[in-house]
């Protein structure tokens, strides 16, 4: 069996699903990766058959999308042209991560594809959202259009939505609680972090997309993105502050650690994660104004611990997808 895996490469989240994923895939046949977007730190173990420009949002500085770079990456005629020329014939099974190229190659040429995806758990009118009504429902639908869909979300809000994929690196993990904090919010300049992070008497661990090297600035020491230095920060630290996405909080949740959530402006599907976090206890601050040190020692005072239940089930969902919708 030949099987096609098409990650999303905005943000780190789908990059560490599809570690675990691959693994588990490559049990039932060959498998070729392809990887579009760019603006992920972490990546994959095993070499991509096709990585592609794809369509892309840039993080800014100051909480939400630089919209200006986010313009300038932009290509949409390369991305027409990769989407018209992706050959897909060959596969017995098309595996969809929010990937547009390969979503739209699949609609063109007739083929079938199945999402595995956090973002289609928005297909679902019962996942939480905000009561007003965004353009950005629009991207969930056809952003990366698929025919069948697999979603994770933190809970199991319709039938075809799971518990996050927890890797299998931070299941594993020793946990303990050496008193700092761990920082990751993309869209905020580490030096503003810096600055609002050291009005308080925790110590604080940055890891910041911008920065190439490691600094010291008081209590807050900020660090360049790397998986290991990460996974190790988090499995020690007493919290994560970090943004509005989808698997970082879940696998700080699942290791047991206090989360505060940062969505980014302007940022549909953050503000979507951050009201379903909020609904298990998860405190929400909205920007980093001049109550955000009154919102934050707030919560770096507040021991209530958010439980969940997050099973290990990746295996039988591969499983179950593979007997499933695979051709032939």
């Amino acid at each position: 069996m030949k099987i096609l895996f098409a990650i999303q490469g905005t943000g780190n989240g789908h990059i560490s699903r599809a570690r675990e994923v691959v693994p588990l895939l490559q049990q039932y046949g060959e498998v070729d990766l392809l990887v579009s977007g760019t603006e992920a730190e972490v990546t994959l173990s095993q070499p991509l058959k096709y990585k592609f420009h794809g369509f892309s949002f840039v993080f800014g500085k100051n909480g939400g999308v630089d919209n200006w770079a986010t313009f300038k990456l932009m290509n949409l005629p390369q991305l027409i042209k990769d989407i018209r020329h992706l050959p897909l014939k060959q596969y017995d099974l098309i595996i969809n991560d929010f990937e547009p190229v390969s979503a739209w190659a699949c609609k063109l040429q007739k083929i079938p594809s199945v999402s595995l995806s956090h973002q289609c758990s928005f297909i679902s009118k019962k996942t939480p959202r905000p009561a007003s009504w965004s353009f950005a429902e629009w991207l969930f639908k056809y952003y990366s259009p698929t025919t069948y869909h697999i979603g994770f979300h933190f809970e199991r809000y319709d039938d075809f939505i799971h518990t996050p994929v927890i890797r299998s690196e931070i299941r594993n993990l020793k946990t303990s609680n050496l008193g700092h904090y761990t920082v990751y919010l993309p869209a905020y300049d580490d030096k503003l972090l810096v600055r609002e992070l050291k009005k308080t008497n925790k110590r604080w661990q940055i890891f910041s997309k911008r920065q190439k090297t490691h600094y010291i600035e008081g209590n807050v020491e900020v660090f360049p993105v790397n998986n290991l230095d990460f996974n190790s920060s988090l499995a020690s630290c007493e919290g994560l502050l970090t943004g509005g996405g989808f698997e970082g909080p879940a696998e700080a949740l699942f290791l047991q650690k206090k989360v505060m959530m940062i969505p980014m402006k302007g940022q549909y599907e953050q503000q979507c994660n951050a009201l379903a976090a909020s609904r298990l206890g998860v405190p929400v601050v909205h920007e980093i104004d001049e109550r955000f040190i009154y919102h934050l020692n707030n919560w770096i005072n507040d021991d209530k611990q958010v439980l969940v239940n997050f099973p290990d089930e990746t295996a039988q969902i591969v499983d179950e997808l593979v007997k499933k919708y695979a051709r032939g």
